[in-house]
Order: C-alpha cells, then sequence, then structure tokens
C-alpha cells in the first residue's frame, strides 16, 4: 500500500558526515580601511539551485549551493543529493568589510557560474565552470565528483573583472542598507545598492570575457542637490532618515530591461526601469492592509520584498509588511498597461501571528516562511495564497532541540547514557561537540579531524580528567561517584546544548523552482522538509489544527474519517498523560523482550492511580463521541502496518533502458547527505509510529476497562478489541521500537582482517554476488541503517520507483523522497518477506547490531525464523561461540524450505546436487565450519547429518569421509579409523586408508597405524605402504619399515624379511652414502633374523625384481618414459634366496659400509659393485681382514689380497714419513695375530708383520700366495725379506730358484741351490722342508735339475761368475757321486 501524505512537512536534519566542514579559506584583500561607525547586519543565508536540478539526465540533478553570510565572511557550500561533491566548501573574507544583505547573488550561464558578492565597500564576481563543462563526457559513473569551488583558489580577486572598489563618491559617506545583484542577458554584472540617503545606486561591472571600465548610475527621485548630496550622513544634513530608503531589493528582468523593485521605509513599493532609470510604478503597501491607522507613523524596518516569475502567473511581488503583532504578507501581480505603463493587481492578504520573520520565500502558488518565537523557537509555516480562503496556514513540524535533561535510570552508567545521547545520529552534530570540547579542555589546543570513535574517547577522557581533577577524597561510595559523574557529564551535556542551539538558529529558507525541495538555512547546516505521513501528521500536529480538521486522507468514508480524528484526540490525551517515568518503564519493558501488552496494562494502571486531572474521564467523554471505533482502529492500523507481499527488486536497474538512465539511476539519492535525511526520516517516523503505538495500545487496554460504557454494540466489539486489535497493535509496537532501534544504532568500523575472513565465509557461502551484498560502498555512514542504504537498499528502492514511472519525469521532491523513505521502511519491515537487512549486516561485519536486530524479533516475529537463526548463527561464529552458532545452525534447519533466503542459500549449490534441500543446507554449513576452522564442530553436525542421510549412499559417504578427515586432523585415530569402516562408498574408503596411513606415518603415529586391525581391508594396507614405500624417496619416509612392523606384528616373518631385503637392494642403488650403507647393513640383518624365525625348509624368500623397485606408479605398461614403444617384456625366472644367499649380502654390504666407514669418497661406488670388485676396493683402501673375509665367503682367489698388501710395503719402502702416519689408519683397521710394543716398531713393520701372517693363515697348494707375493717383491726390485725366503724354501724350494732365475738372481740362485744341495745330504735339511737327507733308507729326494741346469748355463755364460760356476758344478758333482753311492747300497740292500 502506498503511503498516504498530508499537507503538512517535518524537518529532518542534515548533519554533516566529517567531524567539522572543511572549509578553505580564502581572503580577499583590495587594500581597504574599515568605515567608521561601520553598521552590523545580521547574519543571512540563501542557495541557488541549478535550471536542470530537476532532470535526471543531468550532471546537476539534485545538486544546489546554499551560503551564509557574517560580518566579513561569505561560507559557500555546494551540495548534491545523487553524488559527494570533493572540494565543495569555501570561505571567503573580505577585508575591513560588510557583506551586505542580499548581497549574495548566484546565477548560472551555459558556460559558467556566476557568483556576484556586495560587501559596504566592495562589488566582486566570481566566473566558475559549470558543472557540465567539467565533465566533457555524459556518463558520469564516479561515486566521487569535483565540486565547482574545487580551483576557486586559483581565481585573482584583484583582476577589475572579479572586483570592483565603489567609487568614493559613493562609497564614502555611509553604508549601503542592502543590496541585490544580476546578470544581464548581455553578461553584463549590475549590483543595486540601497544608499542610506534615500534611492538606489547601481554599479555595473562588464562582461567578464571582455575589457571595460566600472559605471555607477543612481536612481533617485529627488532635486539635483539632493543627488549632490550622495551618501552623506544624516547627522550631517540634520534631517531624519529619508522616507524613500530602501528597505529591500529585488529585481526582474523582462524584456531587454532590468526592473528594480524597492521596497521604502515609507511602506511604498517603487519599481525603477534600470534602462530608462526612471521609476515607473510607485504604490503604497498601506492600502491593502486593513486598520492600518497609526501603521503610516511607524518607519518600517522589517519589510521584506520577494518576486517569483512563472509562465501561468506571470511576475508576482509579495510584501511582508513587519507591523507589530501582526505582520501581513501581500501578493501582487504586475500587470502591463498601454503605452509602457503597469500596475499592481492584489492577489491575497494574508496575516501571520508571528513576530520575528527570519525569511520567507515566494513560489508560484505559495509562500514559504520562518521565524523565530519569543522563546528562541523556530517556527516554519507555508500557505496557498491562491486557494486558501480560511487563511489557514499549513505546519511544518521542526526538529526540537536535543532534551535539557538526560533521563537516566537507576542501572544506568552515567557515562554510557550521556555518550549514547551525545552521539546519537539524530540531535547533536559533530561541530557543536568539538567545540564544547575545546571549551571544556579550555582551548588547550584545536581538535584536528576525527572519526566519531575517536572523538568520543576525547569526549570521554576530558570529562573523566575534569572530574579526577576535582577529587579531593581518596575513598567513595558507589552512590557518591555516581554523583558526582552525572554532575560532570550534564555540565558537559549543557555546554553540547548551548552550541547546538547556537548552530541551530535559522537564517534563510529556500525552495527550488524545479523540484519543491525545501531546505532550512541553519547557522552549522542545512536541514530539508519532508512531506509528513497522514499518521505521522495526525499525531505530530498542534492541538489548534487538530481540533479544526474535518477530514483526513487515511480514508474516503466521511464518517469513518471524524471517528479517526476523534480517536487521535484520544491519543492525544493518552500521550499527554503518560509520565516520562512510566514512558522510560514502557521503553525498558520493549527493550527486555517483556509483552507490550502487560507493560501497557502497568502504564494504564499507574496513570489511573495518578489521574488528578481528570484525564481519564475526558478520554471516556470523547471515546463515546466515536461511533465506530473498531473501524477507526482499523484504518490506523491497517495504515501503519507496512507489510507487503511484493518482493523487493532484485533485478538490474530497469532493464530495457538506456545506458546513460541507468547510470543516473544507480546514483540518483546516493550521496552521504540524501542517506542521511532518508535515514533519519526513516528513524522520525519511526519514532513517532512507536509513540502512536504505545498509546493505542493504553487506549485499546482502557477501552476493555470501560467495557459496554463505551462500546454500543457491546460483547461483540469487545471480542474483536481483545482477539484482533489488541494483537495487532501489540505487533506493530514490536515492529516499530525495531524499526526505532536499528535506525539510531552506529554502525561500527571494521579492520581489514575480519573484513577478508568474512568476504571468504561469504565466498563460501556462495552468497558474496547476491543484491544484499554487492557493491560496497566506499563511505563510513553512521547508522546500521545507512550503511543497508547506501550499499543495497537505494538500487532496489530506485529500480522499484522507475519500473512504475517514466525516467524523463521530473524529480520532484515531494513524490520521490516519501517513496524513498516509505520503501525502505519496507525493507527494514521485519515482517515482510525480504531478508536483505540481516545479509547487509551480516556482509559488512556489523555482528553486534545483527544480534540485537534478532535478539529483538525472537519473541514476536514469526517471518524468516530460521534466517534469522542462520545469521545470529554467523554471529556467533565471528565472536568464536562456536557451540552456540552450531545450535542457532541446527534450529535453522527446519525452516530450510520455507523461507527465501534459505532457499537461496541451498539453491546456489553448484557440485551435484543432495538428495534434500536439508542436506544440501548442511553441507553449507559444514563448509563454512571447515572455513572458520572448527573440526569439532563439523564432526558433531556431520554425525547429526547422517541419519538426514540415510538414504543417501553418496551423501554418507560423503559425511564420513568429512568425519574421518576431521578425526584425523584433530589427532583422533581411532575414532577416524571407524569412520573410514563405517563409509559405504569403497573408492572414498580407500581414498581415506591411504590418507590414514600416509598422515600417521608422518606424524610417526606407527603404533597406532600397525594395531588397527583392518579386518577386510588388510591386503589394501599392504598395497597402499608398499606402492608408498616403492614411490617416495627412501630416506624421507620410512614406509619399508613401517610395512616390516606391520608384518611382524601379524607374525608374518617371511614377509617381514622380504621387505627388508628389498628396502636393502633399493638402498644400494639409489642411497650411494654412508647413512645408506649402514641401514643397508640394518636391513640384511633384519632380513636374516625373520628367516632364521622360521622353520628351515621355509626360511626362503623370492628375489624382488628390480622392475618392480623402479617402476613409477600410473606409468605407461607399453612405453618408456621418452614415448618409445618398449620391447616386448621378457619373462624373468624367479630367482629363490636362501638363508645363505641373505648370509652372503649380508657380508658384502657390511664390508661395504667398512669401506665408506673408512674412506666416505668410496660411498658412491661402493653401492653396486660386485663381490670381486669389493676386493679390490678393500685392498686399495687397506681394509684386509674385510677383502680376505668376502673372497672366503664368495670363495674368490685370495691372490689379489697378498698383492696388494705387498705392493703396499713396497711403497714403504720408498714413502717417507708422511706415507709412514697413513698406514697407521688402515693398519689399525686389520687384526695382527699378536701385538708387539716394541719402540722400533714402525708402520712398514706392522706391513710386513701382517703380510707374514696372512702367509701363515691362509696357505694354499704350492704356496701360490708366497709366490705372488715374491714375484711382486722381485718384480718392483725389492729384495726378499729373510723370513720370506725361509717361509718359502720350507715350501717349494724349486719355485723360488726358478723366481731368482726369473728376474736374474744367479747369485741367491747360487746360493740357494747350494743350501739345497746341503739339505739334501742332511745338512740342514729342516729348512727346506725336507723329511730326511738322501740315504738307502729315507724316502727318496729330488733336485730341480732343469733349473739348476739353466743357473749353469747362465753362469757359465758370464765370467763374473767363474768361480761361483765352478763351485756350484763341484758341489753338483759331489752330490752326484752321494746319489750314485746311495744308490748303489738302496740296489745292494735288496
Amino acid at each position: 500500500m502506498a503511503a498516504v501524505l498530508e499537507r503538512s512537512f517535518i524537518e529532518i536534519c542534515g548533519f554533516e558526515r566529517e567531524t567539522l566542514q572543511r572549509f578553505r579559506d580564502v581572503t580577499v584583500n583590495l587594500g581597504l580601511s574599515a568605515l567608521p561607525g561601520g553598521v552590523k547586519f545580521p547574519d543571512s543565508a540563501g542557495a541557488f539551485h541549478y535550471e536542470e536540478s530537476g532532470k535526471l539526465l543531468s550532471i546537476t540533478s539534485n545538486r544546489f549551493i546554499h551560503w551564509s553570510t557574517s560580518g566579513d565572511a561569505v561560507q559557500l557550500v555546494e551540495q548534491s543529493l545523487d553524488t559527494n561533491l570533493l572540494n565543495n566548501a569555501v570561505k571567503l573574507k573580505f577585508t575591513h568589510c560588510t557583506v551586505l544583505p542580499g548581497g549574495v547573488s548566484i546565477q548560472e550561464t551555459l558556460n559558467n557560474v556566476i557568483i556576484l558578492i556586495s560587501t559596504n565597500q566592495t562589488v566582486h564576481r566570481l566566473v566558475l565552470p559549470h558543472p557540465s563543462r567539467m565533465y566533457r563526457s555524459e556518463l558520469v559513473t564516479e561515486l566521487h565528483m569535483q565540486s565547482i569551488f574545487t580551483d576557486v583558489g586559483k581565481l585573482s580577486f584583484h583582476d577589475p573583472s572579479h572586483s570592483a572598489i565603489i567609487p568614493n563618491s559613493v562609497g564614502q559617506t555611509g553604508s549601503p542598507m542592502t543590496s541585490t545583484a544580476w546578470l544581464s542577458q548581455s553578461g553584463e554584472a549590475h549590483y543595486a545598492l540601497a544608499s542610506p540617503a534615500g534611492g538606489i545606486m547601481v554599479i555595473t561591472l562588464p562582461p567578464h570575457d571582455t575589457q571595460g571600465g566600472v559605471s555607477v548610475l543612481e536612481l533617485k527621485r529627488s532635486s539635483m542637490m539632493q543627488r549632490l548630496s550622495g551618501w552623506m550622513p544624516t547627522a550631517i544634513r540634520g534631517e531624519q532618515s529619508p522616507a524613500d530608503l530602501v528597505l529591500s531589493l529585488a529585481v526582474r528582468e523582462l524584456e531587454e530591461d532590468s526592473f528594480i523593485f524597492a521596497l521604502c521605509q515609507d511602506h511604498k513599493l517603487r519599481m525603477w526601469s534600470l534602462r530608462e532609470q526612471a521609476c515607473l510604478l510607485e504604490a503604497d503597501m498601506l492600502e491593502y492592509m486593513p486598520a492600518c491607522k497609526g501603521v503610516k507613523r511607524l518607519a518600517g524596518q522589517g519589510h521584506r520584498l520577494r518576486l517569483v516569475f512563472s509562465p501561468t502567473t506571470g511576475l508576482c511581488v509579495c510584501v511582508y509588511l513587519a507591523v507589530p503583532q501582526r505582520g501581513q504578507f501581500t501578493v501582487l501581480q504586475l500587470v502591463a498597461t498601454e503605452n509602457n505603463r503597469y500596475s499592481l493587481d492584489h492577489i491575497s492578504s494574508l496575516f501571520t501571528t508571528q513576530e520575528t520573520l527570519v525569511d520567507f520565500v515566494l513560489t508560484s502558488s505559495d509562500i514559504w516562511g520562518v521565524w523565530v518565537d519569543d522563546s528562541n523557537t523556530t517556527v516554519v509555516k507555508y500557505i496557498n495564497f491562491e486557494h486558501n480562503t480560511a487563511g489557514q496556514w499549513n505546519q511544518v513540524f521542526v526538529q526540537p532541540p536535543p532534551e535539557e535533561e538526560v533521563h537516566m535510570g537507576v542501572d544506568q552508567d552515567p557515562r554510557e547514557t550521556y555518550l549514547e545521547v551525545l552521539f546519537s545520529p539524530l540531535r547533536f552534530t559533530a561541530s557543536s561537540i568539538v567545540k564544547a570540547l575545546q571549551i571544556y579542555r579550555r582551548g588547550s589546543d584545536r581538535i584536528s579531524d576525527l572519526s566519531w570513535e575517536s572523538l568520543k574517547k576525547e569526549v570521554t577522557v576530558a570529562v573523566e580528567s575534569e572530574l579526577q581533577g576535582s577529587v579531593t577524597e581518596f575513598e567513595f561510595s558507589q552512590e557518591e561517584y555516581r554523583l558526582l559523574q552525572v554532575e560532570f557529564w550534564s555540565k558537559f551535556y549543557a555546554c553540547c546544548l548551548q552550541y547546538q542551539e547556537a548552530l541551530s538558529m535559522p537564517l534563510g529558507l529556500t525552495v527550488s523552482q524545479h523540484t519543491g525541495m525545501v531546505c532550512l538555512l541553519k547557522k552549522g547546516f542545512v536541514s530539508f522538509l519532508l512531506p509528513c505521513f497522514a499518521v505521522d501528521h495526525l499525531y505530530l500536529s498542534y492541538d489548534e489544527y487538530l481540533f479544526t480538521e474535518e477530514e483526513t486522507p487515511i480514508t474516503e468514508d466521511p464518517e469513518v474519517g471524524r471517528d479517526v480524528l476523534q480517536l487521535v484526540q484520544c491519543l492525544r490525551l493518552v500521550s499527554d498523560a503518560v509520565s516520562g517515568e512510566m514512558a522510560y518503564e514502557m521503553e525498558k519493558a520493549l527493550e527486555h523482550l517483556q509483552s507490550p501488552e502487560r507493560a501497557a496494562e502497568l502504564v494504564l494502571e499507574n496513570m489511573l492511580s495518578n489521574d488528578n486531572d481528570n484525564v481519564i474521564e475526558d478520554i471516556q467523554n470523547k471515546l463515546q463521541d466515536i461511533r465506530n471505533p473498531m473501524a477507526a482502529m482499523m484504518v490506523l492500523l491497517r495504515e501503519m502496518d507496512l507489510e507487503t507481499d511484493a518482493e523487493a527488486g532484485e533485478g538490474p536497474l530497469v532493464p530495457g533502458q538506456s545506458l546513460n538512465t541507468r547510470i543516473s539511476l544507480s546514483q540518483l539519492y546516493g550521496s552521504s547527505s540524501a542517506a542521511s535525511v532518508v535515514c533519519q526520516a526513516v528513524c522520525h517516523m519511526t519514532m513517532t509510529r512507536a509513540l502512536f503505538c504505545r498509546d493505542m495500545l493504553i487506549l485499546q487496554k482502557l477501552y476493555l476497562r470501560f467495557g459496554d460504557n463505551v462500546f454500543l454494540s457491546g460483547g461483540a466489539q469487545l471480542l474483536q478489541l481483545q482477539q484482533e486489535l489488541i494483537p495487532r497493535s501489540s505487533h506493530l509496537l514490536s515492529s516499530y521500537y525495531l524499526l526505532k532501534n536499528v535506525s539510531q544504532s552506529l554502525a561500527s568500523s571494521v579492520p581489514v582482517d575480519i573484513i577478508d575472513a568474512n568476504l571468504q565465509h561469504l565466498t563460501v557461502l556462495e552468497l558474496s554476488d547476491t543484491p544484499a551484498l554487492s557493491s560496497r560502498s566506499a563511505l563510513s555512514p553512521q547508522t546500521v541503517v545507512e550503511l543497508f542504504y547506501q550499499t543495497t537498499a537505494r538500487k532496489m528502492i530506485i529500480s522499484q520507483i522507475y519500473s512504475q514511472q517514466q525516467s524523463n519525469a521530473l524529480l520532484h521532491w515531494s513524490h520521490m523522497i516519501s517513496n524513498v523513505v516509505h520503501l525502505l521502511a519496507q525493507l527494514l519491515w521485519p515482517s515482510n518477506p525480504n531478508f536483505q537487512f540481516p545479509e547487509c549486516l551480516m556482509a559488512n561485519c556489523q555482528y553486534t547490531q545483527l544480534q540485537e536486530y534478532v535478539r529483538l524479533t525472537g519473541p514476536w516475529c514469526q517471518t524468516n525464523i530460521g534466517s534469522c537463526c542462520f545469521m545470529l548463527g554467523q554471529c556467533y561464529l565471528a565472536n568464536g561461540e562456536g557451540q552456540k552458532a552450531l545450535q542457532c545452525f541446527q534450529e535453522a534447519a527446519t525452516e530450510v524450505e520455507k523461507e527465501d533466503f534459505l532457499v537461496r542459500l541451498t539453491g546456489a549449490e553448484e557440485e551435484e546436487a543432495a538428495s534434500t534441500p536439508r542436506l544440501q543446507y548442511y553441507n553449507k554449513v559444514l563448509r563454512l565450519l571447515e572455513d572458520v576452522g572448527l573440526p569439532e564442530l563439523v564432526i558433531q553436525l556431520a554425525s547429526l547429518t547422517i541419519t538426514e542421510a540415510s538414504n543417501d549412499v553418496n551423501s554418507q559417504a560423503a559425511l564420513w569421509t568429512r568425519i574421518f578427515k576431521h578425526h584425523l586432523d584433530l589427532g583422533h585415530n581411532s575414532e577416524a579409523y571407524e569412520a573410514l569402516t563405517q563409509n559405504p562408498d569403497c573408492s572414498m574408503q580407500l581414498d581415506c586408508l591411504r590418507q590414514l596411513v600416509v598422515v600417521l606415518c608422518e606424524r610417526s603415529q606407527l603404533q597406532d597405524l600397525v594395531q588397527f586391525p583392518y579386518v577386510s581391508l588388510h591386503d589394501e594396507v599392504v598395497s597402499i605402504i608398499e606402492s608408498r614405500a616403492r614411490g617416495l624417496d627412501l630416506l624421507s619416509h620410512n614406509y619399508y619399515e613401517l610395512l616390516y612392523a606391520f608384518h611382524i606384528n601379524r607374525h608374518n616373518y617371511r614377509k617381514a624379511g622380504t621387505v627388508m631385503f628389498e628396502f636393502g637392494m633399493r638402498l644400494g642403488r639409489e642411497v650411494r652414502t654412508r647413512l645408506g650403507l649402514q641401514k643397508q647393513v640394518n636391513c640384511y640383518l633384519a632380513a636374516l633374523n625373520c628367516l632364521r624365525l622360521i622353520r628351515p625348509e621355509y626360511a626362503w624368500i623370492v628375489q624382488p625384481a628390480a622392475g618392480a623397485v623402479y617402476e613409477r606408479p600410473g606409468a605407461s605398461p607399453k612405453r618408456n618414459s621418452d614415448g618409445e614403444l618398449t620391447s616386448e617384456p621378457v619373462k624373468r625366472q624367479v630367482d629363490i634366496l636362501e638363508l645363505k644367499d641373505l648370509e652372503k649380502e649380508y657380508i658384502l654390504s657390511r664390508s661395504r659400509l667398512t669401506l665408506a666407514q673408512h674412506h666416505p669418497p668410496s660411498a658412491a661406488i661402493a653401492g653396486s659393485a660386485s663381490a670381486a670388485e669389493m676386493v679390490a676396493l678393500l685392498v686399495q683402501t687397506g681394509l684386509f681382514d674385510s677383502a680376505l673375509s668376502v673372497c672366503q665367503t664368495f670363495k674368490l682367489s685370495l691372490t689379489p689380497v697378498f698383492e696388494g698388501l705387498t705392493f703396499k710395503c713396497i711403497k714403504f719402502q720408498f714413502g717417507g714419513e708422511e706415507t709412514q702416519n697413513e698406514a697407521w689408519s688402515w693398519l689399525a683397521a686389520n687384526q695382527l695375530s699378536s701385538v708387539v710394543n716394541t719402540k722400533e716398531s714402525s708402520a712398514t713393520d706392522e706391513a710386513w708383520r701382517l703380510l707374514a701372517s696372512y702367509l701363515d693363515r691362509y696357505t694354499s697348494t704350492n704356496a701360490q700366495y708366497h709366490r705372488c707375493v715374491i714375484n711382486k717383491l722381485l718384480s718392483h726390485g725389492i729384495p726378499l725379506p729373510d723370513w720370506l725366503v725361509t717361509s718359502y724354501k720350507a715350501v717349494d724350494a724349486a719355485s723360488l730358484l726358478r723366481l731368482f732365475l726369473n728376474f736374474d738372481l744367479l747369485d741367491d740362485a747360487a746360493e740357494l741351490v747350494l743350501e739345497y744341495i746341503d739339505a739334501l745330504q742332511g745338512k740342514g735339511h729342516q729348512y727346506f722342508g725336507i723329511e730326511g737327507p738322501l740315504s738307502e733308507t729315507a724316502s727318496p729326494v729330488w733336485l730341480p735339475y732343469t733349473a739348476v741346469d739353466q743357473l749353469l748355463q747362465a753362469l757359465n755364460e758370464t765370467q763374473t761368475n767363474s768361480s761361483l760356476y765352478n763351485k756350484v758344478r763341484d758341489r753338483l758333482d759331489d752330490y752326484h757321486k752321494l746319489v750314485e753311492q746311495t744308490t748303489k747300497q738302496r740296489l745292494n740292500a735288496r
């Protein structure tokens, strides 16, 4: 239902946004000195409205300039209701000059805005760019826009085209009394100044873009002598102030001529032609005043004059005659007659009883006036001067000043209460608080720009410091301290009141001809007059108006209309009877969610018990005059109920319109000023209607008490009252109290990190692009309703308005603003299905305010119950109260399919939809809880949700997976395993199992992992661990050890052995480090242990294939890593490894480790070395014990070992001390058979001893090891040690002889032959291993004749060895004789 408007208006204060209005100061100094005895003029104000301010598509839509003058200063402010203007305030100060009344005039041309200013000594012209020329593009999309005052500081006021001094002949003899200025069609600037000697002086400046001088013209009906006297003070001339002294001036250009209207002290109106310099018309205004006797003798001091031109009525003049006790407005129409003569037709005379007129405005149909009465209270009224036979002025309900005293309950903290009142968005401007603070702090320093929060802190510190400074005692009772607090806070509050009263002083009034917007210009701010809704009008009307009204636009039925008026009169009586204390109690009852009906009964009881003025009897008498009270109540309640079934528009702004139109609509009423006005209007409406509903509820309770005494039809109406009307009134009262509360609730500033976290939560809920949350404003609103209006509501409202009207319609103020206010109230109305307001609070992190909103709607609002629960849960989440949040989310689940917001919440699901909306809702909440980081609550809610998903296997699997994941994250391993086993989806179960294995391994919680039963999942666990073991780095992860422990725990020793053997194999191939070799040794030891625990016939394993180790998970079976086709796989033979094979691998592995320990660089090559290669490496490093062990294990020849050790001994022969020192390290690694502790023992000696011990320990057939050692020594030219020769002689003297011969050692060979022959003959035979010498009874002996012959041959060929040859030959001959003799004896003995 559209709101019904009345003829009255209500004032809404447009308080400034920032702490202080930022005026840029510009000083104009033309080098003048102050005039003696200067006249002080009262402060004044005015405004200029752009011609296209009523056009939507114009850049100047809803844009105007207002100014105020005070002494030598003019403050100019450009304001827009659509965009925020930057650099829009400037303060011009004219040194030693005083701005005249009417001294500011603003006009616009195609390219410029021109400001004309008159002072008592100078005239000025400011030429500024027109807004349409500042933005060349038609499309302006910025949230902020530059004002025309942006570059005002660049203007040169000394330029003759900008400023002129009033010529001496005119200006030095006195100060003009009033002035006006205008721009001619040719661009000249004219300034009409009222001379103190009577008459008018007109000063003209040439067009600003042309050269020329200043011209002065005087308009006066007098002799030449009087003209020459100029502005000489009257005291000098010895006469009183002239009768034609001009009090008020106005100008109108008609037909290339300027007509100057002057209202003079002699009560006459004169019209001058500037072109003809003649007075064309003179009329005595007293002719239009009845009973004017005595007025003629009074000099008119407060007379005012205004003009208006309209196409229908032409030029109209309104004259205000300031007569004590009966001021009169006379409206006259200028009529042109033949011969260029003019006359005035009387249209209307209107009277007012107010005393002091501040300003009035004439429009084409109305007169608007603002007065100040005897108690300094502002009075604003307006009247239609054409169609008002009764002469009744229409009401304008001005805002009363803040209460002189703050009502405070006994349970309230004084500081909190006063701060709440001071910083309420309705009562005080920031300027008044700042000024009071400066006085309170005794002006110690100037207060720079502060935010509201900072200013609140400053005020608190100042008052508390003052309180602390006045305290002389150290101990107080709580009550005494409270009284002190009240005293100091009330003192500061009184200071603020004084400044607020001064700033609220009215200076002027302005009405836009183009939009009908009415503004009241005050000293500190501008307030806007909005049309009053009919219900509010009835409740706010002054008694003299209310009792004279006969009809109301609320109803068309005249009978019901009369009943409504009677009922409202009763409500007014009830309102007057409710004491302040009871009103406060009623307010507290609503705040604490007590029953409004019960609270109304208590108030009524109080009224009845304190009815000293018989108010109840008066109400009863009036009630009896109402014929149908039920119908009257129904009409009023229906009018106040903002419930609507229509869903607010959520689409784009007026689809189908041009881009230009859509952009203009997107900015309409978008400025912070408009937001403040609209939201304060909603606030005032809700405050008024809350009182209306309160009084209605009390009156209904009174009806019940009176019963049949006032009801003509008796019980039926009483029943209807009790069952229908009282609950409805109670519901409306609660609703309006809620709206009143939120419209006064200040918005909180939010840190960036909280905003980011909230945005992330909204993204999780997939709500971030909904209409309620889009386009965050860059402004900083005061109240949460302003925040809602700026971010969300305005676009919806404008879209709704323009879906019903054309975009080229004029922006009519009354129609537009009342629609905007009404639609905003509907969007806020809690019983409407739209839920944008709470959504907006959530999106902007206003959690405290949102909690309060939900709390206040809880007991009585049946709309959006689930959505409110969800929002409350969001608030609890933001505040860290997870359990409460979870409870709210569960409660909201029951309404999922019933409420639009929750339907939207669940409908935004992108992934595969769950089977039911409730499951979708739970999924969203679970994701939200996960995002916030509350795994315990996720588990709790998911466990509850599983019962909802009893028929949905996919949802159950997803929920069990969630439960598993969060249990695992929390370290609840057993619970995670339980959730895993409950999962009905095999693939998800496997994924969970894989995750369980990986996570527990990373946490080193292997005991849990190994001990879980795994019942049907045993093979999968093994497979997972195996694949992880084979696919990951060996040293970073311990999956092989885990798998080993897993098998050991289940007594599967062969599997455990296989695992460790594979681990050892891979370590040898992949980890070529000492650590890897150490691990390999341990692995083989573990594998050996496992096989030794099994019965021998089962102590074997299958050797793992190399391919299995290196295959990558997911690799193609047909192609290699280069993408080429691989050859057919060769069928491998399965290798069985028994215990002895593992032992071999262990020995080899241990030798590798020993090598790496003594020579770390060898670790890189030892890992994959074979047994033979290892022997070489060990020998090279000097680890002969290990080399010998490998050789014996793998049945390899020991020759390389002996050769290697021999070579090291050879090196010692030629090495120095350094070589000796190095030798001790590897010598220490080999175990000697005996220890020699003599000082003379060197590394060389020890090496030879080691060699000797090996030769003794490791015997071989034919003494091949001795031979290889001697061969090595002789090949390097090293003399053979005696012990070596001795030991080899005893084993194989013939081989030794041959070696001597091979290396041409003839002397040694000859000596050996001689000794050998001696041994055969019984002389030292034991040294050659001969059992007995040559005899007939001993076993046969033999001599290596071939070698001996070769020796003899060699000796014979060298002359130097002839003696030796002969000696050997002789000895051999002796031996042969003995052989021959022995042979014969042996033969004979047979």
